[in-house]
């Protein structure tokens, strides 16, 4: 099968900043997926609003930044906590907290602090609170979510009244970009003491320097952000006096609210919400770029899938175009390689990333080879397990997918529903896990970088559920961490890419690009994915 790729050029020239003419959307995508132009984001707003409501799905388990790894608690967070350095729609990197960092030599970065800033209680930002804040995830009783961003930290320290000090073990090129994640986010020290295991819940509340700060979060229903008029940056200064944040999982339930005006906006619209979304005429569906890529996660490499044969033959059965039109409307690719082509940047490192993508297999569907590849593996002693989640209206269509191609090929897969909210805990908790051969992912990257989705198999890798061990590869990424070329570690990141590939290590199923509508009231959201890490929801404000 042929892929039918969106047309993708003009957004990927937004995103490396190779064209100023495609900024800001100026209405609604065209129903044909063929000729979806993608924006960075939307208009600006004109002016402040009083209030903004908006549909994140799931209740976030915690706020807790070192706990934020999923969709619905950063698109929260990012509006209250703020990181050393900030990322822009476009995902680029400039100075937040920090207004400047130095890089002396290869093993140290050098963060000086923005004086005056202060947190949601009035209290002032301190080097202590910003090294305080970056240690806990080197803090194996927090058990951060982010540690591997700290895998090649030695030392953090004080190192002046407005400066702390990263000492490295090892070079790593992406240390600095992802101070501009949750691994940079500061808090009141101070706060984490007092608060401990509630920060960042419903009964302990938040302390940080965002345009936001945290009002009420009512158990199941809402959290509310009120505007942090002492915030430090007045030039990004939040126009909404107010936003708060509804859980409404059911598609149904969500379009409804949208349509009514309940509900002012959201990202990540599902697809079966497209056309009276659109018919309505009350508000704008824009479509963005992302680092994300839809994939299967092999969460045991022991179990039935242990053999890559058979996890080859899984991925040959899988009718990735069929999929992409169900499950996304044809706003989707069938995708080769679990990075987005949207983290690949620009300059000579994208001709690099471009080259290595052709390269790769396309992602087909070849039922005879697949078949082949059983009957010479031999099908496995027990039954393959995929975890789907049965929220919204595409998790559940990819268990579905997954069973089907099973059957198509002889494979027995057996589907285990699992709840939105405890869907989560696959990605950090190991006892979620047991029993799962498979589960699946939008995953994105943080920063555009393909080498930070691929660090996810080095042995070390928080993200590496399903235990790959190989020295070999572990070099691979240690080298590509240590090399300042960035044409040079992409050839790196590149051959740990075909390594992946080849391993199926996970299973690549599609590229999307990110859905986003809001009210005609609002405007001035990002339609990237960038709006995990920054405080996007103070952009928005009237439309007229």
């Amino acid at each position: 099968m042929i892929s039918k790729p969106l047309r993708l050029t003009a957004a990927l020239l937004c995103l490396v900043g190779a064209s100023t003419a495609c900024q800001q959307s100026t209405g609604s995508a065209p129903s044909d997926p063929r000729t979806t132009e993608l924006q960075i984001t939307t208009p600006p707003a004109k002016g402040p609003v009083d209030s903004v409501r908006w549909n994140v799905g799931t209740e976030p388990p915690s706020l807790d930044w070192v706990y934020g790894y999923d969709y619905p608690p950063n698109t929260v967070l990012s509006n209250v906590c703020e990181s050393l350095m900030r990322i822009g729609p476009d995902f680029s990197v400039r100075p937040g907290l920090a207004r400047a960092v130095d890089h002396p030599d290869p093993l140290t970065y050098v963060y000086t602090l923005r004086r005056g800033v202060k947190f949601h209680d009035g209290t002032t930002m301190t080097a202590q609170d910003v090294a305080h804040s970056l240690s806990r995830h080197r803090d194996a009783e927090v058990g951060s979510y982010w540690s591997t961003a700290y895998a090649n930290v030695s030392s953090i320290e004080v190192s002046g009244p407005d400066r702390v000090t990263v000492k490295l073990a090892r070079p790593d090129a992406l240390f600095n970009q992802l101070m501009a994640a949750p691994p940079g986010v500061v808090a009141s020290k101070a706060s984490l003491r007092k608060l401990g295991k509630r920060f960042g819940t419903p009964d302990g509340g938040l302390n940080c320097t965002g345009p936001f700060r945290l009002e009420r979060w009512s158990k199941g229903r809402s959290i509310t952000l009120e505007r942090h008029d002492a915030y430090w940056d007045t030039a990004r200064a939040a126009k909404p006096a107010s936003v708060e944040f509804v859980f409404l999982k059911d598609v149904s339930t969500s379009t409804n609210a949208l349509v009514s005006g309940e509900v002012d906006g959201a990202y990540g619209v599902a697809a079966t919400s497209f056309a009276r979304l659109r018919a309505s005429g009350k508000g704008t569906l824009t479509f963005g770029p992302t680092t994300s890529t839809v994939n299967l996660v092999v969460a045991d490499l022991k179990g039935p899938l242990a053999d890559v044969r058979l996890r080859r033959a899984l991925s040959l059965a899988l009718d990735r175009e069929g999929f992409a039109k169900t499950a996304f409307g044809g706003h989707a690719e069938p995708s080769r390689a679990v990075a987005s082509k949207f983290t690949w940047g620009k300059g000579p490192a994208r001709a690099v990333f471009d080259k290595a993508w052709k390269a790769l297999p396309p992602a087909e569907q070849d039922l005879a080879e697949a078949k082949r590849l059983v009957r010479e593996a031999g099908k496995p002693s027990r039954p393959i397990v995929v975890a789907a989640s049965n929220g919204g209206s595409v998790n559940p269509l990819i268990g579905t997918e997954v069973q089907a191609a099973g059957k198509r090929i002889g494979l027995d897969v057996k589907i285990k529903a699992v709840a939105p909210e405890a869907y989560g805990a696959l990605f950090g908790d190991p006892k979620a896990r047991e029993g799962v051969d498979l589960f699946h992912t939008s995953w994105y990257a943080d920063i555009a970088q393909p080498l930070q989705v691929y660090q996810n198999w080095h042995s070390e890798s928080f993200a590496n559920y399903g235990g790959y061990r190989d020295a070999g590869y572990d070099r691979l990424i240690t080298d590509a961490l240590a090399e300042p070329d960035p044409a040079k570690r992409a050839e790196l990141t590149a051959r740990a890419q075909r390594v992946v590939s080849e391993q199926l290590l996970w299973i690549p199923l599609v590229q999307t690009p990110g859905t986003l509508f809001m009210n005609k009231r609002i405007t001035g959201a990002p339609a990237t994915n960038a709006y995990l890490y920054y405080p996007w929801a103070a952009e928005i404000g009237t439309s007229r």
